[in-house]
């Protein structure tokens, strides 16, 4: 009866370990995503001040335009967490657009060579945002299950994995932004 019992223990203490270990690697990875987003919202972030000099002095009429891009880079970097960060985020994104669209209107921008290589290097940086959030997501996704799944909740709990958050858009940004330019 002692050696039954203590097989048993064996292998409950053996599978609490590989929960355990299989929990601290997910969530490891969940930070890596995360961590990786980080970097590319960075580079975007670093991308604004540039573009909006850029249009600066091509567009010096559109101010609303430069100072909502402005404004809500600020926002977006002291911005925390994955579901007010992808709101901020996605704001940013729609304003960048509307940027960018300014070249359309003033045909001197669209020629100069500065604006061109930014605007090549936004979309670069979008592009690369695009897949790290899908990492992101997908890793969440993998700890959230592992966090959720029985038997494995229950060393999630006794040890304080809890479910993280999705990047997301808001509900009011998924659709296209407008983009209204004065003649």
């Amino acid at each position: 009866m002692t050696i039954v019992a203590l097989l048993a223990i064996t292998i409950l203490a053996l599978w609490g370990a590989a929960a355990f270990n299989t929990l601290v690697r997910l969530r490891n990875q969940l930070r890596t995503a995360w961590a990786d987003i980080d970097v590319q919202l960075q580079r975007r972030h670093d991308l604004v001040p540039q573009l909006v000099e850029a249009v600066k002095g091509y567009a010096a009429h559109e101010r609303a335009t430069l100072e909502a891009v402005t404004e809500l880079r600020a926002h977006a970097l002291s911005a925390r967490g994955a579901a007010s960060q992808g709101t901020a985020e996605t704001a940013l994104e729609q304003a960048l657009g509307r940027l960018i669209a300014l070249r359309e209107a003033y045909p001197e921008l669209k020629a100069s060579e500065n604006f061109a290589q930014l605007s090549s290097a936004l979309v670069t940086v979008e592009e690369h945002l695009q897949y790290a959030r899908r990492f992101y997501n997908g890793a969440v996704r993998d700890y959230n299950d592992a966090t959720q799944r029985l038997p494995d909740l229950l060393i999630a709990r006794s040890f304080g994995f809890s479910a993280a958050e999705f990047f997301q858009a808001d509900d009011g940004s998924r659709a296209a932004p407008a983009v209204a330019l004065a003649p």
